[in-house]
């Protein structure tokens, strides 16, 4: 069998899911013919499936070498670095596969935008986790300290009473130190209710960066975009809008005033969101 009938039989076992089998099928094309890139995304993708991340990864880093430009070889290794928690490398090639697609005017609908939220929601959940921690190891070191300076208040107290009653002198201390530990947990609690808000909604989020919009505007298709990712996108791809295609110019192009306002809004009481 050539290359090409290898690759066309390990699409139609792909296509009713015998992964391993159309693995095996592209293997030997690659023997066959090494230099096609689309044989490596192909078993790239049958990787995926089987949760092979790191084999999916040399797929598309050779596919890649043969065709820096395939859209595949960084939107699958972008999906593949996103199952490792690599955020960064993942967002990276998912940006680069997006880019792409837009230059080569390829169709993948909403697949490649969808993945590249995804990393950078898990990216901001990671960072977010990593804070809460801190913040819980904060308080228990605070805490701690308030007991150990109390505990030290009390032996002091004890030391200069000697074989005195000093119980009015102990209960003081206790009582202030138990104030003391309830407004430091008072002031976490607030903290841990403008947790639960941080998330910023999809969308407040460009079409085009996947971050907050600061200056919405919207298209006559009803699709809003933040103003310089949109004109960068004219100016650069072309005079169409990347989620309708149709045609599309900067005069074109009408302030979100509605949008603007929602987001100033959320801005004002999630100051946080500044960083997302």
């Amino acid at each position: 069998m050539s290359a090409t009938d290898l690759k066309e039989q390990g699409n139609r076992l792909f296509a009713v899911r015998k992964f391993k089998d159309a693995v095996s099928c592209y293997s030997k094309a690659i023997m066959k013919s090494p230099q096609v890139p689309t044989y490596h995304t192909n078993r790239a993708l049958c990787y995926l499936k089987m949760k092979q991340w790191e084999l999916a990864i040399q797929d598309c880093k050779q596919a890649l070498e043969l065709d820096y430009n395939l859209v595949k070889g960084h939107f699958f290794q972008g999906q593949a670095l996103l199952e490792l928690k690599a955020f960064e490398e993942s967002i990276a090639c998912l940006k680069k596969a997006n880019d792409l697609a837009k230059e080569q005017k390829l169709n993948f609908g909403d697949d490649i935008a969808s993945a590249l939220r995804a990393a950078k929601k898990r990216r901001w959940n990671a960072i977010e986790e990593k804070r809460i921690q801190q913040e819980i190891e904060l308080q228990s070191y605070l805490n701690k300290l308030i007991t150990d300076e109390k505990e030290r208040q009390i032996q002091a107290v004890r030391e200069v009473a000697g074989d005195l009653d000093c119980t009015e002198e102990e209960e003081s201390i206790e009582t202030d130190h138990q104030k003391r530990r309830s407004e430091l947990n008072d002031l976490f609690v607030q903290l841990d209710e403008r947790r639960k808000k941080r998330d910023v909604p999809d969308y407040l989020c460009g079409r085009i960066s996947f971050e907050l919009m600061r200056d919405p505007v919207i298209t006559p298709s009803g699709i809003t975009y933040d103003k310089k990712d949109i004109e960068e996108h004219l100016q650069r791809v072309g005079h169409f809008d990347p989620v309708t295609r149709t045609d599309l110019t900067q005069d074109m192009l009408i302030p979100n005033l509605a949008m603007k306002e929602v987001i100033d809004h959320y801005l004002e009481t999630n100051p946080w969101a500044e960083d997302y």
